[in-house]
């Protein structure tokens, strides 16, 4: 059966973590509305900056309006002389259970009324920013308490039992393996999935993800006499960069049953079976020495509790004198302890049992479980906002196809605030994306040479 063959894997798996919401199915009081609502207004007239405007059609349920006339409000700077860096955005509730999502479920919350049409905004990215800018406040004393419990959280989470392998291919089969084609949609013709780095603004998505690509070889010296090991194989992107620029041979490995159908077909259309070995493996089961190490954007799917094993592994598998590049979503230091302890939108809904590390955390396991060095980390978050703008606007370009593939309106709106969520996240720096280039105890550098 080929990839156009195969029967889409619809997205109950993401979607159904939406019936485990506390106010999705729960009856709501007036009162317990007005108290949400009364809340929230609290919370939002206390902006300090940017520009919200809030429409609530749900008023005459609720007691603060006249009988079907919606409330506005009007939150933040309205002052004559703003600046251009200030952001403004429209929110419009439709229905009560916005108020107590928000307040009882954070951004879990703010995503589910979203993709079930309990509130709507023509500038998702916007909203999500100001928000974001705004809680800055509440998200430091939840960081500073976070830091000051960890020790005792860390020690009960260890005790509890890891995801299994099982569960990892659960979590990875109910994002990628929604279908090839829902993906070909908005992603470029490589089908890159990760963050393109654009050579200009100018440049067109698909020469952004090969930029990318070439970057990272450039970064490794990679050259035809390598043998180059790829952990996550995605579509075969990466891999059939790698040898067509480079002669290189690349072992690639993948638990995504969809995506390894892809890349099978997309090596072997391009004739390089021979030089391309894919693999459906664990991480945990690679063997073999390799020259050089590349994993892009897969540490994210890794459970904290696995760093040292993970980067134990890759040092296993690494030659000397090699180098490894990861390229990396990442949270800021001064979150990463919260982040073990929270759940939001992204992990309930899009990439559930996905963590994201921080620069400290990669750099205390690298230390702490190798002998291998941290000799280089550039900071990309730039691009991946620009990556994501340009994949959302693709996607509802296109929305005919996506709902020709069967995915519903629920479906359609979680996609597009997922994205939006991320463009605003990587904007704000709530988080980053950076590659860091790790080497082997026996690599030397080969003179002057400066990263390119």
């Amino acid at each position: 059966m080929t990839a156009t063959e195969r029967p889409l894997v619809r997205p109950e798996a993401l979607l159904r973590r939406g019936r485990s919401s506390r106010t999705s199915t729960a009856a709501l009081t007036d009162v317990s509305v007005r108290a949400c609502r009364r809340l929230t207004i609290e919370l939002l007239d206390r902006l300090h900056r940017d520009h919200l405007t809030v429409v609530d059609h749900t008023a005459f349920d609720v007691g603060a309006s006249p009988a079907n006339e919606p409330w506005i409000g009007l939150f933040g700077n309205h002052d004559s002389n703003v600046t251009s860096a200030e952001l403004s955005g429209t929110i419009v509730v439709h229905d009560k259970r916005a108020w107590a999502a928000l307040i009882t479920e954070g951004s879990v919350g703010l995503g589910r009324g979203y993709f079930e049409g309990w509130w709507d905004t023509d500038e998702p990215t916007a909203v999500v920013q100001i928000l974001i800018r705004n809680i800055e406040p509440i998200d430091e004393w939840r960081n500073k308490l976070q830091n000051k419990t960890g020790w005792a959280t860390d020690r009960i989470r260890s005790l509890l039992p890891k995801p299994g392998r099982s569960r990892n291919q659960e979590d990875i089969s109910s994002h990628y393996d929604l279908g090839n084609e829902f993906f070909q949609i908005f992603l470029d013709e490589t089908l890159t999935y990760s963050s393109a780095v654009f050579p200009s603004a100018e440049a067109a998505l698909v020469e952004g993800s090969q930029h990318k690509y070439d970057r990272l070889l450039a970064k490794l010296g990679v050259d035809a006499s390598h043998q180059l090991l790829e952990i996550g194989t995605g579509w075969g992107g990466f891999a059939l960069r790698a040898v067509d620029t480079t002669g290189c041979s690349v072992t690639t490995t993948t638990i995504s049953t969809e995506q390894l159908s892809e890349a099978r077909t997309r090596v072997s259309k391009a004739n390089r079976d021979p030089q391309v070995t894919l693999l459906d493996q664990d991480w945990r089961d690679l063997k073999g020495q390799f020259d050089r190490i590349v994993s892009i954007e897969m540490i994210e799917a890794v459970d904290w509790r696995d760093y040292d094993r993970y980067f134990s592994t890759i040092e296993r598998c690494l030659e000397p004198d090699g180098l490894v590049a990861i390229q990396a979503i990442c949270v800021p230091d001064r979150r990463y302890e919260r982040t073990k302890n929270t759940e939001d939108f992204i992990r309930r809904f899009i990439f559930p049992g996905g963590f994201l590390p921080s620069i400290g955390a990669i750099s205390r396991s690298v230390s702490s479980s190798t002998q291998m060095q941290i000799v280089d980390v550039e900071d990309l978050s730039a691009h991946y906002a620009e990556t994501l703008r340009r994949w959302r606007m693709k996607f509802d370009d296109r929305i005919d196809e996506v709902e020709a593939l069967g995915l519903d309106e629920r479906f359609c709106r979680l996609w597009r605030f997922y994205l939006a969520y991320c463009e605003a996240g990587f904007l704000e720096r709530h988080c980053t994306v950076n590659q860091i280039v790790i080497a082997g105890r026996h690599w030397r550098p080969d003179g002057l040479s400066l990263r390119p």
